[in-house]
């Protein structure tokens, strides 16, 4: 019972008695005018968003390769990392379009710490104007190495704060059939990775991306934050991603010729993304290396419609847990949240990766250099049978 309530009597019905006062939140105009984009890192969004989308559509024969940490927690070491990967991302340009996994924000099964944004001091203070500050900060870093940024969309409202910083989004597996992330991806400006359910279901992410490709009215915020009624045209540049499910992994040839089947019958174009990770590698970080090298050999052997893989890398392998409050105690470069591959073996992959496209190339390239066999040089029809 509250201050305000009275023995035996109802709340009132326009009193939030479970709502606590909260700061004043900055809007997303003054977010940006306080930490502005350079027009080189302009740039290099456009550049990402440009490339990922002509590797959906075909027109690129590279591979998209989408490599970072599960979640950013501590951005020194978060830079640190970009530094390596912008610096791989040249050497392999040829063969992969590159993007930094740049996750600001973190889904939780039950409970547990919900990203930067949410808690950018690790301590459970929940101060989200700095963790607004500190994540568009470092976006705007990250880009100024020439790397482009893909994180996962899960606060309806955020993205006004950031999405300009952004060439490749996700919608979770956990968020797949909210009609909310629906109505959301359909007025992002990039590229949408949809993951399949967590119970593997491909089905839910076809028919988000239906749905996120056509237009939308919705309640929102402006960049004044203000609330508003937003309409959207539809995001045509949505894509499945197979992340496998509770009970078995799914980025197998027949799991993929299953997912571009269905992508086809519902008038999609068929080409989709792997997520080595999560249920595809049983949540064992060391198995995404294989998942990465089964993918690789396919592609070497000239299997089409996988367009980009998703790795969860970092510095250090594996994971740590995080107690609130006690950050001295965190190794550098390690995940708190689900374990990730080291950079060591993140390099390894990556131009495993690049060495697999260069072989598919040169399978088709052969292919369309073999002149077909002239007429006399047909073999002769078998003998019938007396």
């Amino acid at each position: 019972m509250t201050a305000t309530q009275t023995p035996g009597a109802l709340p009132s019905p326009s009193l939030d008695f479970r709502v606590t006062p909260v700061d004043r939140l900055l809007t997303p105009a003054a977010l940006r005018e306080e930490i502005p984009m350079s027009p080189a890192a302009g740039q290099t969004v456009l550049g990402g968003r440009y490339g990922v989308t002509q590797v959906l559509s075909g027109e690129d024969d590279r591979l998209v390769v989408v490599a970072g940490p599960c979640s950013i927690h501590d951005p020194r070491a978060a830079l640190t990392y970009a530094e390596r990967l912008s610096d791989l991302a040249r050497q392999v340009s040829g063969s992969l379009e590159v993007v930094m996994r740049v996750y600001m924000e973190k889904p939780r099964t039950r409970l547990g710490w919900k990203g930067l944004i949410s808690d950018p001091h690790l301590d459970g203070s929940h101060d989200l104007n700095s963790g607004l500050r500190l994540a568009r900060s470092l976006m705007v870093d990250i880009l100024e190495t020439g790397l482009p940024i893909g994180c996962e969309f899960l606060d309806p409202l955020t993205p006004r704060y950031f999405s300009d910083a952004v060439s490749w989004g996700s919608i979770g597996a956990r968020t797949v059939q909210s009609q909310v992330h629906r109505q959301l991806t359909s007025g992002l400006s990039m590229p949408v990775g949809i993951k399949n359910a967590t119970s593997g279901h491909v089905e839910d992410a076809v028919d988000a991306i239906v749905a996120a490709s056509k237009g939308h009215v919705f309640p929102g915020i402006n960049d004044e934050g203000v609330a508003s009624v937003v309409a959207t045209s539809g995001n045509p540049e949505c894509h499945v991603v197979l992340r496998g499910g509770s009970t078995a992994p799914n980025y197998g040839p027949s799991d993929v010729a299953g997912a571009l089947e269905l992508l086809g019958n519902a008038g999609l174009p068929r080409r989709l993304f792997i997520d080595a990770s999560h249920g595809n590698s049983g949540k064992d970080h060391e198995r995404q290396p294989h998942v990465a090298a089964d993918i690789a050999r396919r592609i070497a052997g000239g299997e089409t419609g996988i367009a980009g893989i998703m790795l969860e890398s970092f510095l250090t392998g594996g994971r740590q847990d995080l107690v609130l409050g006690r950050t001295e105690r965190l190794a550098y470069g390690q995940s708190v949240t689900d374990a990730c591959v080291d950079w060591e073996q993140t390099t390894r992959t990556v131009e495993e990766l690049a060495e697999a496209v260069e072989a598919g190339r040169s399978l088709r390239a052969g292919a369309e250099s073999t002149p077909a066999p002239a007429e006399a040089d047909l073999p002769s029809p078998l003998p019938a049978l007396a």
